[in-house]
């Protein structure tokens, strides 16, 4: 083994925390004095792990000395991070499994014992399979489609059919639910509505009682399509959970990974051995950002980085700039969570904060609910952060709190946090951090917008609403305008409707809906718009009955806070009351309005409006006869409901009288931001993790009975198309080689600049022509049964075949785009694969020449690992994208670098020739190599390794060689 067996450097930093628990930590403050104060929070947490983790060999004293000195290294230094845990998806975490698996199989055959292979590093994978919809809830009749190609003609199946509106279904009792209580029934006055179609997304709790009701067809069919087509990839991950250390497992239909992050695997702090640290992860997915929000250091990376982290490794960065935004002063009453986050976002995009650090101080900071923070840093692939922290603060404790936190562990967290000084108080006494530049964000500034009346990127104020309506009433038509004349712009008509007149006039609200876009995600501003109707109900405040009002939740799970908190049948008095759980107003399926509201505006020409809550529109969506549609946030769409009208000043006219006769304005009813957080942490948010901690401990009644092998090696069944042993290890030896060298190598492609990991890794459907559907065609699989790439990450045979399987590939060789090149001996153009087949049989090895930036692009691990089974030893370009090159070292494929001023052109290189080229038995990082071709041209390359510990891997012949070594 390569690794020095030495201890921690910096093992006398360790202390015993002030408290009766005897947990032990790090006392990093007490290495860096003032300089430790003046770093970022964020940098802080990259400072413990690299004290904690000093082992000299893979990460060095100097590394730690690099980050306390972030304010002279930053932007120009590599530095190592070890995360305290991983998370993993499916889709990228079945390929991590599989070498594991396959690991332990390479382990036993050197002598080794298998059950000593585990993943180093905390792991949780999260098992929310590729749902396909084979079915929706507009229409069920399509078939179950397995492989997501054609569908069988001969399959039909009959739609499901909604209910009459005007029907009422009687309560059978909470099992049976199917509908709303009429008087007298158990349940009545807790919600009602027009029974609705079983749709996808419907609840497994019934809306108006908040009890199990069966499953809805649309959901249990796609289910159960979804486990016959999973089911070999299943069990594996199921076999995973049982045979190895340090995996955790999210059971299907609990959440997707950087939501289920978020919920309920982050420890904030870290607890291993009574030592205590701070928690952070990364994940293979660019919203793990979210858990930034919540103190937890986290951002997504690679297939590859990440099963680095698994197998003892850390992820590499260059230290990073910190970019401080201070939030100061107090929101407008007016202004939501999600206008602040929206305000907060375009201000940091505009800011330019691509590929850095963000961290919250300031103020305004406490004013952010965690579910405010956890949606900023959420925001950061949108704004082009890195990340964005929010230090732990009493925000986050109390949060916490209602999320299950004992309290014993929380005092210990805080003791622990202030220890360190990683805890932000309103009066920090840890310093003021230094960061690269400061962006001020003034709250008050942010305003509350409407988006119309055409088109969603029209914001408008909502103080400036009136006057913007009625200068669009006399603008030209066309993006904003409707050009009614001066004279008929204060034109109304009677309305007569169930019995009573009313007054239409230009700027009517006749739509208001509360969608299922979105927005709705956030509870705050679907608990603002419950609370802000309760208010208006007790002030006698009632929605005119001529208005098509609505409420369609994203999920079950909206409904069940709103329930819970007490405000939903409030909405109902108001006509809001739950219609579905899918689109609806905002793709334009509102229902037909009354005859009598359609005579009222045809006959006085009126531009009446909707008003709704999604995140599109446009225009004549709706219905032909509102010509004016606003996107508002959910408590607006029910303040202009109550006001009847978009020509309104909230500010200083009434939405109508109390029984007394008194005037009520919005502001008198608006909930206040922190009502809406308290009852937001009170009540919503515990019990929103009571029932995911039960569905987490419970799992899925499908998973539950999913049979998988108890065994220590996976049995790999020669008949999957699924999960294969991947030949990674076919040629291990118990102790490395020296690398050999590379002699008389074809170049399998001649590419040019910018070829992204699109171009190179197998992604999307596969293409009937192409060699990964020639082998599962020869394994008895027709086409609608071939499934996706992503889907069959776990087969190596698969993914080998779809690399550089994209059409839009460009190969020299080729002359146009198209996955094939030339295999030289023979002169035939081939499939790119079978070229490489040819070539290894013929004992030939390859290399990839390049341009500029080979590999750019999101970070894929088959980008790197598909070249190497196809038999890529070395790849020669210009330059590099750093992740892609460091990937290359991770699987054993040595990334040379023309000199500076050179490329393939310059010295003449066709990629018809030959290349040889030997490593020293000393090489070192950035040397310089010697190749020759078959044409007798020689010319230097750089090999482009930047440190002992990729010089290591690639003597190995990878990291999983380098492990797998380790176990035996």
């Amino acid at each position: 083994m390569d690794a020095p067996s030495a201890g921690n450097t910096f093992e006398y930093l360790i202390e015993t925390l002030n408290d009766s628990s005897g947990k032990k930590f790090f006392n990093v403050p007490k290495l860096g004095g003032t300089k430790y104060d003046a770093l970022p929070y964020s940098v802080r947490v990259l400072l413990e792990a690299a004290v904690r983790n000093c082992d000299g060999f893979l990460l060095k004293k100097e590394d730690v000395l690099s980050i306390l000195d972030w304010r002279a290294t930053r932007g120009h230094v590599e530095a190592p991070f070890f995360p305290a845990r991983v998370l993993l998806q499916d889709f990228t975490g079945i390929p991590a499994m599989v070498d594991l698996a396959a690991m332990r199989e390479a382990v036993k055959t050197l002598g080794g014992d298998p059950k000593r292979v585990h993943p180093a590093c905390p792991t949780d994978l999260t098992v929310d399979h590729s749902l396909q919809i084979d079915f929706s809830k507009c229409a069920i009749q399509n078939a179950p489609n397995p492989g997501g190609g054609d569908q069988p003609k001969a399959a039909k199946l009959s739609p499901l059919k909604a209910p009459a509106p005007a029907r009422r279904l009687p309560c059978r009792g909470p099992a049976a639910c199917r509908g709303p209580c009429e008087p007298g029934e158990p349940g009545a006055g807790r919600g009602a509505g027009r029974p609705s179609m079983q749709i996808e997304n419907t609840p497994l709790l019934c809306p108006f009682h908040l009890q199990p009701v069966p499953e809805p067809e649309t959901v249990l069919k796609n289910q159960e399509v979804e486990f016959g087509r999973n089911r070999e990839r299943l069990q594996f991950f199921k076999w995973c959970s049982r045979a190895f250390r340090n995996v955790a497992l999210v059971p299907p239909g609990t959440g997707l990974a950087h939501q289920v992050s978020l919920e309920y695997l982050s420890r904030v702090v870290f607890e291993e051995e009574a030592l205590l640290f701070p928690d952070s992860v990364v994940g293979t997915d660019s919203h793990i950002t979210m858990v930034n929000g919540l103190g937890v250091l986290g951002w997504g990376v690679g297939g590859i980085e990440t099963e680095a982290v698994m197998l003892g490794l850390p992820v590499s960065l260059t230290l990073p700039e910190v970019v401080g935004c201070e939030l100061t002063g107090s929101s407008n009453p007016f202004v939501t969570s999600i206008d602040v986050v929206l305000g907060i976002t375009k201000h940091l995009r505009q800011a330019g904060v691509a590929g850095k650090f963000v961290e919250f101080f300031g103020s305004g900071v406490s004013q952010l609910s965690v579910v405010d923070r956890t949606t900023i840093a959420n925001m950061s692939p949108e704004y082009g952060a890195t990340l964005s922290f929010f230090p732990v603060d009493s925000v986050t404790l109390r949060h916490l709190a209602h999320t299950g936190f004992d309290k014993a562990r929380l005092r210990s967290m805080e003791t622990y946090l202030k220890a360190v000084k990683l805890f932000r108080g309103e009066q920090s006494d840890a310093g003021q951090p230094e960061y690269s530049q400061v962006i001020r964000i003034d709250l008050s500034s942010i305003v509350a917008t409407v988006s119309g009346p055409k088109r969603p990127q029209d914001r408008v104020a909502v103080t400036e609403m009136k006057r913007d309506f009625r200068t669009c009433l006399s603008e030209k038509v066309g993006f904003r305008g409707f050009q009614i004349a001066a004279e008929k712009q204060q034109d109304a008509v009677t309305l007569h409707y169930e019995g009573s007149d009313y007054r239409l006039s230009h700027g009517a609200v006749v739509v208001a809906a509360v969608t299922s876009c979105t927005n709705n995600c956030n509870p705050s501003v679907m608990l603002a718009a419950g609370l802000l109707a309760k208010k208006a109900v007790e002030a006698g405040l009632r929605v005119q009955p001529y208005i098509r009002t609505s409420l369609a939740p994203g999920s079950g799970m909206v409904t069940h806070y709103l329930s819970a908190s007490g405000v939903l049948p409030y909405l109902r008095t108001l006509g809001f009351e739950v219609v579905g759980y899918g689109c609806s107003t905002c793709v334009g399926n509102t229902g037909p309005l009354s005859e009598a509201v359609l005579s009222a505006v045809k006959q006085g020409d009126l531009v009446t409006c909707g008003v709704l809550s999604g995140n599109k529109t446009f225009e004549g969506r709706l219905c032909d006869c509102v010509r004016a549609t606003y996107l508002a946030s959910p408590p607006l769409v029910v303040a202009y409901a109550l006001a009847g009208t978009v020509s309104i000043d909230f500010q200083a006219e009434p939405l109508g009288t109390d029984p007394a006769g008194k005037h009520v304005y919005l502001h008198d009813i608006w909930p206040s931001r922190e009502e809406v957080q308290r009852v937001e942490e009170e009540q919503v948010l515990s019990s929103v993790f009571r029932a995911l901690k039960e569905r987490m401990e419970t799992g899925d009644k499908r998973w539950n009975s999913l049979e998988a092998p108890d065994s220590v090696l996976f049995p790999w069944d020669a008949k999957s198309t699924y999960i294969r042993c991947p030949s990674f290890f076919d040629r291990l030896t118990r102790e490395p080689a020296a690398p050999p060298p590379i002699e008389n190598a074809h170049v399998l492609l001649h590419l040019g600049d910018a070829v992204t990991t699109d171009h190179i890794s197998p992604a999307g459907s596969i293409a009937r022509g192409s060699a990964a559907a020639k082998y599962l065609t020869h394994r008895g699989l027709t086409p609608r049964e071939f499934n996706s790439y992503g889907a069959r990450r776990g087969n190596d045979a698969v993914m080998t075949r779809g690399t550089f399987a994209n059409i839009k590939l460009f190969n020299k060789f080729i002359g146009k785009p198209a996955p094939k090149t030339i295999h030289f001996p023979s002169g035939q153009t081939l499939d790119v694969f079978e070229a490489a087949e040819l070539y290894q049989r013929e004992g030939v090895p390859l290399l990839i020449l390049a341009g500029k930036k080979y590999g750019a692009g999101s970070s894929r691990d088959w980008a790197a690992k598909g070249p190497y089974l196809l038999g890529v030893r070395a790849v020669l370009a210009e330059s590099y994208e750093k992740i892609h090159k460091d990937h290359l070292v991770g699987v054993g494929i040595a990334p040379l670098q023309f000199l500076p001023g050179q490329s393939a052109a310059t010295l003449g290189l066709s990629g018809r020739e030959t290349f040889s080229l030997a490593f020293p038995a000393e090489l070192s990082p950035g040397a310089t190599l010697s190749v020759k071709t078959s044409t007798g041209k020689v010319f230097s390359v750089v090999a482009a390794f930047e440190n002992d510990v990729e010089l290591t891997l690639h003597r190995h012949g990878g990291l999983l060689n380098f492990v797998a070594r380790k176990f035996s």
